[in-house]
């Protein structure tokens, strides 16, 4: 980072991380590693961020059921008590993706595909009028001007190969809700590249681009 990017840092607002994990795993776990480091690379670059933080294997969403499909096709004017409690944790949610600049993301490959614990969050997210509307134009994201990293992590599937189906449903899924910036960080095949796919890993992260956080907030009024 060169000098005027550090001097740059400190006179603007520090950004809102949301770093979400997805491993069912602690000890061992390479997304959570690798997740560390990436947001220890981001508080080098803004000198200071606020974080929020969701773990999804200590605290897994709530699958969608029918009593919380009601509650989220009931208007908000017309929600009872029991529709807004069922929609409590849901709110609570987006709100934090709502708050956040940054989205950092843990994400295993579990059987080709994302954890069922992610597949829940998304569900919990993915809310009409929330953070997508229906237009005369198709539908659009209202999660504008924020960026996304991703942090893939597989035993033995490529990246971006046809038995991936992880990266591009979460880089759909996040521009469906708006968030168009989104950066995917493997360490793809790690059960046979090991420290070579880790290696790449963390090269990627060093070789992060300094991005002010103004040029969020004029992303988000476009």
């Amino acid at each position: 980072m060169n000098q005027a990017s550090s001097a740059n840092r400190n006179t603007e607002q520090p950004p809102t991380v949301l770093r979400v994990d997805a491993s069912a795993r602690y000890e061992g776990s390479v997304s959570r590693t690798l997740s560390d480091s990436l947001m220890q690379s981001l508080r080098e670059q803004y000198g200071k961020i606020s974080t929020l933080y969701r773990d999804l294997a200590a605290s897994p969403p709530d699958f969608v059921d029918e009593a919380w499909v009601a509650a989220n096709f009931t208007p908000a004017e017309s929600r009872t008590p029991e529709h807004r409690a069922t929609l409590a944790a849901s709110d609570a949610l987006v709100a934090e993706l709502q708050a956040a600049d940054i989205l950092v993301m843990g994400v295993p490959l579990y059987n080709f595909a994302i954890p069922a614990t992610l597949k829940a969050w998304v569900d919990m997210v993915a809310r009409a009028r929330l953070t997508f509307q229906y237009t005369d134009d198709g539908v659009e994201g209202l999660l504008k001007g924020k960026r996304a990293y991703v942090v893939f992590v597989s035993g033995g599937v490529p990246a971006g190969s046809e038995l991936d189906f992880a990266t591009g449903y979460i880089r759909h899924v996040l521009g469906f809700i708006g968030i168009t910036d989104v950066t995917i960080i493997a360490a793809d095949q790690h059960n046979s590249r090991g420290e070579e796919a880790l290696s790449e890993a963390y090269a990627q992260i060093t070789a992060l681009p300094v991005r002010p956080v103004v040029d969020m907030a004029a992303a988000s009024l476009t």
